[in-house]
C-alpha cells in the first residue's frame, strides 16, 4: 500500500510517499480502507518532533479517519467488510477511573490515532474496534474526516470545560482555523454572543457567514480594545488555542469572573502573564485536550442533523501531503485540508 512515511522529524519534505507492506488486523483491531483523513496542528507538531505522545518511528500521521471496514480481526463483533465508518482519535483504555467516571479524555493511558499509534496518511490503516464509529449515510467521507478531532476538541473546551451557557459572550481566537470554526458554530448553537478574529478579510467574510455577531482582524487590530468597544465590561469566555502572540489580550478581554479555556499553543509554548489581571479579577484559565466519546456521539448526531457543518479548505491527494503540510503552516486555510488516498 502506499502511505506517507515520516522517519525523521523535519520541514514537510520528511513525509516521503512509500510502498509499504499491507497491516494485517490482530485481536479486536479493524482494517479501513481510507477514503479520507485530514490534516491536524497535531500533525504539525509531531512531524517537526513533538515527543509527548511517544511516537516511534517509522511513522505515519493522520488522527481524523474516514472509509470502509476492509478486514476485521479476531474476537471483532460490531464490524464487519464494507461498512462504512469514521474513527474516534481518542485512544482510551475505558477501564481506569476517568474513564469510567465519564471523563476518558484525560484516560491514565490516554494516547492519539496519528500521534501514538500509526494513522490515516496512508490507503489502509489499523485502530482498535474501540475506536471504530458507524457513519451516518448521510455524512460523506470528506466530511467524516473533517470534525471528529476538532469539534470534539471545541464542544469540549466550550461546553465540558467553560461551561457555556446561553446569553453568555464568547471571543473566538483564530476563528478560521477548523477548532475556530467549529468554536463557532458551537457557541451559536448553545446560544451565546460570538466574537471572532482572522488574520485576513476572506477569513473574516468566512466567519461572518458561520454565525459571527462581530468579527476583529487580529494582524491589524488589538483584539483587546476592540473588544472593549463591544462589550466594554469584557466576554464571559475566551476560546483560545494560539498561546504567547495572543493569550494577553484574550486574558484582557475577559470581564471580571471570566473563563479562558485554552487547547493547544501554536505560536509556541512559552508565555508571560501579568498575574495581577488573574487575582484581582477572579479569572479561570482552563486547560482542555480533545474530548470524551459521550460528547463525540452528540457531535455526531448534529452534524448528522446538519446543526453543525464542518468546512472544507482544500481537498489533497496523498503524493501532495508535503504541499497540505506548507499550506497549513502558511496559515493560508478557512477550514479543514482535507488529504484522500
Amino acid at each position: 500500500m502506499k502511505a506517507a512515511v515520516l522517519r525523521e522529524p523535519g520541514d514537510p519534505e520528511v513525509l516521503r510517499i512509500e510502498d509499504i507492506e499491507r497491516p494485517e488486523p490482530g485481536r479486536g483491531e479493524v482494517l479501513i480502507k481510507v477514503q479520507a483523513t485530514s490534516v491536524n496542528h497535531l500533525d504539525i507538531w509531531i512531524r517537526k518532533g513533538l515527543t509527548a505522545y511517544g511516537t516511534k518511528y517509522p511513522h505515519i500521521l493522520g488522527a481524523d479517519i474516514a472509509g470502509i471496514v476492509e478486514e476485521v480481526g479476531p474476537d471483532v463483533q460490531g464490524f464487519r467488510k464494507g461498512d462504512r465508518v469514521f474513527v474516534d482519535p481518542g485512544l482510551r483504555c475505558f477501564r481506569c477511573e476517568n474513564c469510567l467516571s465519564g471523563n476518558d479524555n484525560i484516560c491514565r493511558s490516554f494516547g492519539i490515532v496519528g500521534a501514538t499509534i500509526k494513522g490515516g496518511y496512508a490507503e489502509y490503516v489499523i485502530v482498535p474496534e474501540i475506536n471504530v464509529l458507524r457513519l451516518p449515510e448521510t455524512i460523506d467521507f470528506k466530511t467524516g474526516a473533517a470534525f471528529p478531532l476538532t469539534y470534539q476538541t471545541s464542544w469540549h473546551m466550550l461546553i465540558g470545560r467553560a461551561g457555556l451557557r446561553p446569553g453568555e459572550t464568547v471571543l473566538v481566537i483564530g476563528g478560521a482555523s477548523g477548532i475556530g470554526i467549529a468554536a463557532i458554530q458551537i457557541a451559536k448553537l448553545t446560544g451565546a454572543f460570538v466574537i471572532a478574529t482572522a488574520g485576513d478579510e476572506r477569513k473574516l467574510e468566512i466567519i461572518k457567514t458561520q454565525g459571527a455577531d462581530y468579527v476583529i482582524n487580529h494582524s491589524r487590530e488589538s483584539i483587546y480594545e476592540k473588544v472593549k468597544t463591544i462589550i466594554p465590561e469584557g466576554v464571559d469566555v475566551v476560546f483560545e488555542h494560539v498561546g504567547p502572540a495572543t493569550l494577553m489580550e484574550s486574558i484582557r478581554s475577559l470581564r471580571k469572573g471570566g473563563r479562558l479555556v485554552i487547547c493547544g499553543a501554536t505560536t509556541g509554548p512559552e508565555v508571560t502573564v501579568d498575574l495581577r489581571y488573574l487575582f484581582s479579577r477572579q479569572l479561570s484559565i482552563l486547560g482542555s485536550i480533545m474530548g470524551t466519546r459521550a460528547e463525540l456521539i452528540k457531535i455526531t448526531s448534529l452534524v448528522e442533523k446538519g446543526l453543525l457543518k464542518p468546512i472544507i479548505d482544500s481537498v489533497f491527494p496523498l503524493d501532495e501531503v508535503s504541499e497540505a503540510h506548507r499550506k497549513m503552516e502558511d496559515r493560508k486555510i478557512a477550514g479543514k485540508i482535507i488529504i484522500m488516498p
